[in-house]
């Protein structure tokens, strides 16, 4: 994987030389990161993260997921197909999407700030199952944001909206068989599933099936990477 570490790096340092120059309006950069259940998008994001800050020499990059708005628990509830929005959790209508697209939104428009603000945004709490209100600071010093989840180049409102308020668009892919035995490791580490049968059952009636919707309505991203087993 390494070398997907260090390509990834490379672009992103390269668009931000050619947009934050002397003279330039634009403070900061911001990059949109898809990918299905089990590609690896979070471990790649964060390696690209270090690469960078370690070749700045300071903290001007920072990875923010968007596993933060999962509906509650509580709001799953209301929904009228609920006993199947809980067992689906992670598919794209699970999810606030409105609430994605707005603070990616919010962060576009910071990219022209002459002193941009300091924006929070929520995470998810494996814990408890649920997200936690404003509890990832994106600083005023942080320059390149890499965006991941899995819907954020869906095909469909409102998520397609989002490419045209980032710089660039990433995709990564990976082999079912290996995503397989990821999210079924996942699930048994975060506690959702106890027993490694009824997480690879998991996987195989709920991620694996948002896996394909992911490649299946997939707004063409401007680069693509594959996953492997490793480092």
């Amino acid at each position: 994987m390494e070398h997907v570490y260090s390509s990834l790096t490379q672009r992103a340092n390269n668009i931000y030389r050619e947009l934050i120059t002397e003279g330039s309006r634009q403070r900061r950069i911001l990059i949109a990161f898809a990918g299905p259940p089990g590609s690896g998008k979070s471990t790649i994001a964060a390696h690209v993260v270090e690469q960078i800050n370690m070749t700045a020499q300071r903290a001007i990059a920072a990875s923010l997921p968007m596993d933060g708005f999962h509906y509650t628990r509580a709001q799953l509830d209301t929904l009228p197909n609920s006993v199947k929005a809980h067992a689906q959790r992670g598919a794209s209508w699970t999810f606030d999407a409105n609430g994605v697209v707005g603070l990616i939104k919010i962060l576009s428009a910071s990219r022209h700030d002459a002193d941009p603000v300091t924006v929070l945004a929520p995470s998810f709490d494996h814990s408890i199952k649920d997200p936690v209100a404003d509890s990832i600071r994106i600083g005023p010093e942080i320059q390149i944001i890499i965006i991941e989840g899995n819907w954020l180049l869906l095909d469909r409102e409102p998520w397609m909206q989002i490419p045209k308020y980032v710089d660039d668009t990433w995709f990564v892919d990976v082999d079912v068989s290996l995503a397989r035995r990821r999210i079924a490791a996942r699930h048994i580490v975060s506690g959702i599933e106890s027993t490694w049968e009824d997480a690879l059952s998991r996987a195989d009636t709920n991620d694996l099936p948002n896996g394909d919707e992911v490649r299946g309505h997939l707004v063409s991203p401007n680069i693509r990477v594959m996953s492997v087993e490793g480092r």
